[in-house]
């Protein structure tokens, strides 16, 4: 399942106590995730009001539901974006409905301005909270989600949000707006609340507003029509009324693909009828939705056709899902893009191929347009184009496009021709995965450098030419550069590198690939440097360390350590790091004195950076492979800079090797190591919730001499404390964290995600980074990590 998107939501097993007529609900009268509570009822017990329990977890909806059909679809909830754990309670007051979670803080409230007398659970599905002359004070058909019911009605104003997924009930990627007259349907730009321009509109809105309309009715026949100032009643274009049915259940939903659809459902239905769709706006939302910003109707770089009145997403030949279990998560290639990938040295022809898809189009976005060429023409250009993602040929012009590509859409007809850009081979330096559509896959680390094994022979004659002449011309410079290399960084010899660090005297400390030692660059201003001497490599990874070498070398950002320079003499290979003169996170977050509570989150976010630099933002995306805090080095302003990335694929060892091929440290490992599946840059994110969790504590990951047998696994532990509510326990003495007991709460939640066993059930790096910041909402995590980790 992929995250946020495995919450699989089931009825709250309830025994229901004996309904009167009346169905007015007394002020003091509460319910809570208990079993000893019913729902609310309505009159006619077809609608419920209460807790619906998600997952059989520890987490609940409040919500509105039918309660006589047997999947008791949702119609209303409250806290879509923040469900409550198990000792929560929703309470009537004459201020109004409160609902609060286990620990008694606010998470929802209807607080009407008039005073409250009573509330009711009403046959239409409406929940109300009346006054004393029984007067609708508050209303859930005024505050309405992503369903409307028939009876109910929306004024100018109003606003239907769709589900993230059909199972996640957070806010999605559509909106409904009744605006200016109009019923309007717009994409958001999610997460934010940012709406880019409507792909439906009714456009019923007009300069005389007396003709204009007011308001959007769903009658009690079920009809949906829009009703102008001056009474006159307009059907919404494209929607016909339907043949109404007593014995049916009525629905309209705005569905978290963007289809605003109505539904029916036979009242006395069997265990394997369902909802069926009566009609729907907009007819084709494939082609509907054509914005120069977003994505379209999916996610960037697939393409969207109709099926059984839905959308449906497909990416192209040679890219993969971003989240294999929501086809609205986009596409992405499966091997690298741009122009830095093979630096020009092989034949584009030699590398890439074209493979043709007919009728789908991305109409947008194109950078050149050719003409008139053919078809050849077209191809030739796109493969030498290191720009070049894909060609668009409708028999005369070529249209040339980069990623990523949106508004993707099939097309019936039409003589065009697109022409993707394919690799025709993985490249070998770099730890790739067998990408398969059932799994959730990362592009991998990829070799700079091209297979052919000629080409790597003479490549190594030559750099080794190079080497020697650079020596011969007075020992070499650390002044100088490799032009077979990275031109950022500097080619030192052994000799230099010996005498920098005083015959490798000081040991700075040992890692899994070396040793590093302090040393004194004498050639540029007695420059404080950090030298890690590798173990031996094997012969048939000289080529590797050049290609890593070179990738180490493009990455630049303030949150990786910078690799300054190398030496490849003889068997000596050696890195030239910058030198950090505040030592290793573990140092710090393990010292007797408990460091300040802010410095950990802007260390917590510094990290976070540099891994989203890493998977998402370099030229090629690199998997650290070893994330833990002896890899996190501190300068002297204590920012945090992440070492050793991309150094998993230079050794090549017994000690680096399994039978499982696993990588990393104990306690920061995450569980598909231990399987026979395709690594992906979820194996960071995992390493990286453990070190959230150790941040957040100042304790280690493993701490197997505890006194107390339950805390000797921090992650266990920190899930126990969670559960229970004792987050004091995990931050105890520490008065700044306690004080800042919502984001201390919020980052537990968000390591706690990290650490799923399942890596499509952990966010990226990227929405690490924004729930971090906030910008995110934190769902809970599931309830499920107890029983696969306890």
């Amino acid at each position: 399942m992929g995250f946020f998107s495995e919450l699989h939501f089931f009825s709250f097993s309830l025994s229901l106590l004996p309904v009167f007529s009346v169905a007015n609900v007394t002020l003091g009268s509460s319910l809570s995730t208990t079993h000893a509570n019913s729902p609310w009822l309505s009159p006619s017990e077809e609608f419920a009001f209460g807790f619906r329990q998600l997952n059989n977890s520890n987490l609940f909806l409040l919500a509105i539901w039918f309660e006589k059909i047997p999947d008791k679809t949702i119609v209303w909830y409250a806290n879509g974006n923040n469900p409550v754990q198990k000792g929560s309670r929703v309470v009537l007051s004459a201020s109004g409905l409160v609902l609060n979670d286990h620990e008694g803080q606010t998470i929802w409230e209807a607080k009407p301005a008039s005073t409250v007398s009573y509330a009711a659970m009403l046959d239409s599905g409406n929940l109300v909270l009346a006054a004393s002359n029984s007067g609708y004070v508050w209303e859930s058909f005024k505050n309405p989600t992503d369903t409307i019911l028939p009876t109910q009605k929306l004024d100018l104003g109003s606003v239907l949000s769709s589900r993230l997924t059909t199972t996640n009930f957070s806010r999605g990627r559509f909106e409904l707006h009744f605006v200016n007259g109009s019923l309007q349907l717009n994409p958001v730009a999610w997460p934010t609340l940012s709406r880019y321009k409507y792909y439906y509109s009714s456009h019923t809105y007009n300069i005389n507003p007396h003709e204009s309309g007011y308001q959007l009715v769903f009658n009690e026949s079920a009809n949906i029509y829009i009703v102008k100032t001056n009474e006159e009643v307009v059907q919404i274009p494209s929607w016909s009324a339907i043949n109404h049915m007593d014995d049916y259940y009525y629905r309209a939903t705005l569905d978290f693909d963007g289809v605003f659809t109505q539904y029916a459902h036979p009242k006395n239905a069997s265990s394997n009828q369902s909802w069926q769709p009566v009609g729907s706006i907009p007819e084709n939302i494939c082609l509907e939705i054509f914005n120069e910003l977003g994505s379209g109707a999916c996610g960037f770089n697939s393409y969207c056709s109709i099926q059984n009145w839905r959308p449906r997403c497909d990416c192209p030949p040679g890219y993969v899902f971003v989240d294999p279990d929501n086809r609205f998560s986009g596409c992405k290639p499966t091997f690298p893009q741009g122009c830095d990938v093979d630096h020009g040295l092989r034949d584009p022809q030699e590398l890439y191929e074209i493979r043709e898809v007919r009728d789908v189009d991305w109409p947008l976005g194109d950078y050149e347009r050719l003409a008139p060429y053919n078809q050849t023409e077209c191809e030739n250009s796109c493969l030498h184009d290191c720009s070049c993602a894909v060609a668009i040929f409708d028999g005369m012009r070529c249209w040339k496009k980069k990623l990523p590509l949106s508004n993707g859409r099939l097309r019936s007809s039409g003589f065009s021709r697109v022409l993707f850009k394919v690799r025709k081979e993985a490249n070998p330096g770099y730890c790739t995965a067998n990408y398969d559509r059932n799994k959730d896959e990362s592009i991998l680390l990829r070799a700079l450098l091209g297979s052919s094994a000629f080409f790597n022979v003479v490549l190594l004659v030559i750099s080794l030419m190079v080497s020697k002449r650079h020596r011969r011309k007075g020992g070499g410079s650390s002044a100088q550069s490799s032009s077979v290399f990275e031109p950022n960084l500097s080619l030192f010899t052994y000799k230099e590198l010996e005498e920098a660090t005083d015959q490798f005297k000081e040991e700075l400390g040992r890692g899994s690939f070396g040793i590093v030692y302090k040393g004194i660059l004498k050639s540029s201003s007695r420059k404080l440097v950090a030298v890690k001497k590798l173990d031996r490599l094997a012969q048939e990874r000289e080529m590797e360390f050049k290609t890593e070498v070179s990738a180490i070398g493009r990455t630049h950002h303030k949150n990786l350590v910078g690799l300054l320079g190398f030496c490849e003499e003889g068997t000596h290979r050696l890195l030239v790091y910058e030198f950090l003169s505040n030592g290793t996170l573990a140092n710090y977050l393990f010292a007797l004195t408990r460091p300040d509570w802010n410095q950990r989150i802007q260390i917590a976010l510094n990290i976070a950076r540099g891994l989203v630099y890493l998977h998402e933002e370099c030229d090629v995306p690199i998997i650290h492979c070893d994330i833990k805090p002896y890899n996190i080095l501190l300068d002297e302003h204590f920012t945090a800079k992440i070492s050793d990335f991309g150094l998993a694929k230079l050794l090549l060892s017994n000690r680096s090797r399994t039978l499982t091929m696993i990588r990393g440290t104990k306690g920061y490992v995450a569980p598909e190591w231990f399987k026979n599946v395709s690594i992906t840059a979820k194996v960071d994110v995992y390493s990286f919730g453990v070190m959230l969790l150790e941040i957040i504590c100042c304790r280690k990951s493993v701490v197997m001499d505890s006194s107390e047998e339950e805390r000797a696994i921090l992650t266990d532990w920190a899930y126990v404390c969670y559960v229970e509510g004792r987050l004091d326990f995990l931050a105890s003495d520490d008065e700044a964290a306690m004080a800042d007991k919502d984001k201390l709460r919020k980052w537990v939640m968000i390591a706690l995600w990290c650490i799923q066993d399942d890596p499509a059930n952990r966010p990226t790096m990227k929405m690490v980074m924004l729930m971090l910041e906030g910008f995110v909402e934190v769902p809970f995590p599931p309830y499920t990590f107890l029983h696969q980790n306890g």
